[in-house]
């Protein structure tokens, strides 16, 4: 099913002998545009440190109860690495995260990587990260440049090929795969009142000192596209129609 980012935050966090947090913000991986983290407050029993989680920590969350339980102990999370979610994260934090919780970063021949709720569509994802995490050897690179805050990104002004056309304002993901389908746009100083939806696979690149995606579509196409309501659950039907729209008039 697909999901706000957004919509996410303030989930609690269930550890197997307790609850430990609240979902405070997610890290992605900006080649495959997969969620790699969940940073959780851990509020008052660390005394609001706040801690990276892996989906592959992840068991069958309970959306009704805003709930996401993961099949570790507060005893591990209490010892975990001490890593400052303000600044990047290196790669030899993450190297020392996953072989605290022993979570598999070498792939794994026909093994579902995410085990917990069997996020076999991970697997694909997984190689750009696994040859950027095993590259902490190399010193002259110390800081993994493609970990990126969901809420850092958001406000990013999206430029067209001819224009701007909005700012960031959400993501779309999938519940099962962590995968982003889309970026969710705010065009209200462009297109009053509509929000609208892009692909990642259409960002032609991401300026992130000018903090400005940039996108392989036009104004027009965009400012004609299906609006989108953030509000309502993405229906079945939505994807086949945003894409027959977008390809009907890429092809024009």
């Amino acid at each position: 099913m697909r999901r706000n980012v957004k919509s996410l935050v303030g989930f609690r966090t269930g550890a197997t002998d307790g609850e430990f947090g609240k979902v405070d913000g997610f890290y992605f991986d900006d080649e495959t545009w997969t969620i790699r983290y969940l940073v959780v407050k851990t509020s008052g029993w660390l005394f609001g440190r706040k801690v990276l989680i892996s989906p592959a920590a992840l068991q069958e969350p309970d959306w009704e109860n805003q709930v996401f339980p993961v099949n570790l102990t507060k005893a591990q999370i209490e010892n975990s690495p001490d890593i400052d979610t303000e600044r990047t994260v290196s790669r030899q934090q993450e190297i020392d995260l996953y072989t605290h919780y022993d979570w598999p970063y070498m792939g794994i021949p026909g093994a579902g990587f995410y085990g917990g709720m069997g996020l076999s569509g991970m697997m694909e994802s997984r190689i750009p990260f696994e040859e950027n995490i095993m590259a902490a050897a190399n010193k002259d690179k110390p800081v993994d440049p493609h970990l990126r805050s969901t809420g850092e990104v958001t406000g990013y002004r999206i430029h067209a090929t001819n224009g701007e056309i909005g700012d960031v304002e959400d993501f779309i993901i999938d519940d099962q795969s962590w995968r982003m389908h889309f970026l969710v746009v705010d065009t209200g100083h462009w297109f009053p009142g509509k929000k609208v939806l892009i692909a990642p696979k259409w960002i032609s690149e991401v300026k992130w000192e000018e903090s400005a995606v940039y996108v392989n579509i036009t104004v027009n196409a965009v400012k004609n596209s299906p609006e989108f309501d953030p509000s309502v659950p993405l229906p079945e039907t939505y994807e086949n129609e945003f894409y027959r729209y977008y390809g009907d008039y890429m092809n024009d």
